[in-house]
């Protein structure tokens, strides 16, 4: 069991280290916010074991109580309040007016002791300190500032008034004051800080992808343009000589042949200038088809998720390998399946990476399917880096399309891997 867990963490820590900038901010800025939870939790604890040992033991249990289910709200409250600032969840209402309760319930039961004599002032006063101050750190992502400020400012207004006509010390009071508010503060600030810059480094990155796609979609236009330049200008000319030779041929001339000749060169021109343009095309990072196919698959009504987690670490020719499995697995889902979902997942850790697509558009059951000419093509581009393709036709619906591929293949290839994934050198081809 150890060794579970400590794998476990190990694991954890492992694919946050591997994980994307951005990633990797989030949880920390998102951690460091629930271990203020974690020291509130701490800090009332030692509290209560200091009043465990005297006289007052059982208001000490009766409070070590209520300052765990505080300490709780407060981590719940920091996740939910997170979420909420961030725009992927509803506004915890129950939850906040949940841990305002607590604060004030806390507050009650530590003025209370004191009227009731079992605990003296100054030393009951840092409970209530540490309240109010860890109350003014998740509010403020649930509530506005001002609202959040005169809430905390009215508890620590009656608890400070009610706390003087117990018979508490005025220089107490006063350093009482002074600790809440600069505590208030920090705490405040920090969470609201925190939770702008995560919303601000997830905006960034939202307009990163979207910059990306724009880039891939750029990219496919020119793809596109180009094409048409070369092969548009190259048919033109080859139409018009190959009606010339047959006017010729006609009339019996031997000039036909010497059009014919030239419309062969012309040919052959058409076929090298578009393998240069394709080859242009195939270069393309991995990481970028992957965004592209979000793009795309999103476009179409169909909900994409993309776990990548390192396709910046694999070499070129692997990149090359899987962006066409990429390909040709986007282009399936949109010809040939009713999807409502397409999830693409990719895994390099260890000797061999792993690619897999998956989506809910493909009624049927349970055989393996071998696909169409575009898998085929696919399977011998893998092979040719020892890697192997494999498409499955599941009882619940879905089509799974996975690619393995060695990270470090026995033999080079792969990097222009012929002319496409299908028989027509396209790349395209049906499942």
């Amino acid at each position: 069991m150890t060794v579970a867990v400590e794998g476990g963490a190990l694991g954890w820590v492992e694919r946050v280290r591997r994980s994307s900038g951005p990633v990797r901010f989030h949880q920390y800025t998102r951690y460091t916010i629930y271990s203020f939870a974690l020291f509130e939790g701490v800090a009332l604890l030692a509290w209560v074991v200091a009043q465990a040992a005297g006289p007052a033991a059982w208001a000490a249990a009766v409070l070590g109580t209520l300052f765990a289910a505080h300490t709780v709200c407060h981590l719940l409250l920091s996740r939910a309040g997170l979420r909420y600032y961030l725009g992927t969840s509803a506004r915890p209402v129950r939850l906040a007016a949940a841990y305002v309760v607590l604060t004030g319930t806390g507050v009650a039961a530590v003025l209370a002791l004191i009227g009731a004599g079992e605990l003296s002032a100054p030393r009951a006063l840092p409970p209530v300190v540490w309240l109010l101050m860890f109350l003014a750190g998740p509010l403020p992502l649930v509530l506005s500032a001002g609202r959040s400020t005169a809430l905390v400012a009215a508890l620590l207004a009656v608890s400070m008034l009610t706390a003087r006509g117990l018979g508490a010390a005025g220089g107490g009071l006063v350093a009482a004051v002074v600790g809440t508010v600069v505590g208030a503060v920090i705490f405040g600030v920090s969470y609201r800080c925190s939770a702008w810059t995560m919303r601000v480094v997830r905006e960034l990155e939202a307009a990163r992808e979207t910059q990306a796609r724009l880039a891939v979609a750029e990219e496919r236009l020119r793809f596109g343009r180009d094409l048409h330049d070369v092969l548009g200008r190259n048919l033109s000319v080859i139409a018009l000589k190959s009606e010339l030779a047959v006017q010729l041929a006609q009339r019996g001339s031997p000039s036909a042949v010497d059009q014919m000749t030239e419309v062969q060169r012309i040919a052959r021109e058409s076929q090298r200038e578009m393998r240069e343009v394709v080859r242009g095309y195939r270069e393309a990072d991995l990481h970028t088809e992957l965004v592209g196919a979000r793009g795309v698959l999103r476009a179409a009504g169909i909900d994409c998720r993309i776990e990548d987690s390192g396709s910046g670490a694999l070499a070129e020719p692997l990149q090359s390998a899987l962006g066409w499995v990429v390909r040709e697995g986007t282009t399936n889902v949109l010809r040939h399946a009713d999807a409502g979902r397409c999830s693409v997942r990719l895994r390099t850790a260890g000797p061999v990476a792993e690619l897999v697509m998956e989506n809910d558009g493909v009624p049927g059951s349970g055989a393996s399917t071998g696909g169409g000419s575009g898998l085929a093509g696919l399977r011998e581009r893998l092979a040719a880096l020892g890697g192997t393709l494999t498409g499955e036709r599941r009882g619940d619906g879905t089509f799974r399309l996975t690619a393995r591929i060695p990270t470090r293949p026995d033999r080079d290839g792969g990097g222009d891997g012929g002319e496409g994934g299908g028989e027509d050198g396209s790349g395209r081809g049906e499942r």
